[in-house]
């Protein structure tokens, strides 16, 4: 079959690990299905895996791809939910420690077919395309997460979303909105943040800027380039919501102004499956929807692998067939 995967770890020039070609087709192990893959999106994750981060040389080659959806053998229209657990695993899927995402240990969504256990598939709802359905498991699934389980926000309350473009932003940003919450967004440049305001940001700033009021909660995935002004944005009692660290995983703690304000700082990771169903059907009741910035064949990956790396996004990345 199909598929665009890793051939080897490379740290230093990940997309010349790149392939496209043919793999062997999957077996179905007892308790998985197959599904046909109809999309399947793009994730920062996806480069880490190229560079040999998360996963042990000896898994090379792997197929690319946390997030799709397609349909199981029966013609059932599908989402993938990308956490797979240990056997046995009862609880939040997100803290087994045992826990891998595909393309860590299991093969990926890049291909024309992926197995995956069977309670790792949800129904998709009708009013999503395909394309749409397949940004769900990964990026928007976090941003769910780090809104309604993780920050305590209540409708009314201003929250700030650090960066403006990227795919879990994005799906903060329409979340937020939708949610009744005031919606601030930092970005780059001007046509990032043009692109939160038109996602649905109430107001956006420069990267770093001075903002008229501190916040109820900062929602991050930047890292080091941003922290500082994230905690300094907080009004005291605030929350930073913290998933991801794209520009290096060291800021500074600034533990002064953290006990001092008495900021909180909530990790999240991902979501659980339950969270992803309750994600879909909250956004087919809103009539949400992705903000899709590149779509392509899954053949012409490579060009959107090459857009990711130079971070020109303008939400999420989908891959076709």
């Amino acid at each position: 079959m199909f598929a665009v995967y890793a051939k080897e770890p490379n740290a230093e020039s990940p997309l010349d690990s790149l392939v496209a070609g043919e793999r062997p087709e999957p077996e179905v192990p007892e308790g998985w299905v197959r599904v046909q893959v109809k999309a399947a999106s793009l994730n920062m994750h996806d480069l880490w895996t190229l560079r040999g981060v998360g996963i042990k040389p000896e898994q090379f080659p792997m197929i690319l791809g946390c997030d799709g959806a397609g349909t199981l053998d029966d013609g059932t229209e599908v989402v993938i939910h990308s956490v797979v657990n240990a056997p046995g695993w009862q609880g939040d899927d997100t803290l087994d420690p045992k826990r891998t995402l595909l393309t860590e240990k299991h093969q990926g969504t890049f291909a024309e077919q992926v197995v995956v256990p069977a309670r790792n598939v949800v129904p998709k709802p009708a009013g999503l395309t395909f394309p749409e359905a397949a940004t769900m498991g990964t990026a928007w699934l976090t941003a769910y997460r780090m809104l309604f389980v993780k920050s305590g926000l209540r409708p009314g309350q201003t929250m700030l979303v650090q960066g403006a473009s990227g795919g879990v932003s994005t799906a903060l940003i329409a979340l937020g909105r939708a949610a009744g919450f005031r919606v601030w967004v930092t970005g780059r440049s001007e046509e990032k943040r043009a692109l939160a305001e038109t996602v649905g940001a109430h107001r956006t700033f420069e990267s770093g800027a001075r903002l008229p009021e501190r916040v109820d909660a900062v929602f991050e995935t930047v890292g080091k380039a941003t922290w500082a002004h994230s905690l300094k944005s907080l009004k005291p009692g605030g929350i930073v919501v913290v998933s991801g660290s794209t520009s290096g995983p060291d800021p500074s703690a600034d533990l002064q102004r953290v006990f001092f304000l008495q900021l909180r700082v909530a990790g999240s990771t991902m979501g659980t499956r339950d969270e992803l169903a309750d994600m879909l059907s909250y956004l087919d009741l809103k009539g949400i929807k992705p903000q899709i910035g590149t779509e392509l064949p899954l053949a012409e990956a490579a060009e959107g692998f090459k857009a990711m790396l130079d971070g020109a996004t303008a939400g999420k990345i989908v891959f076709t067939r």
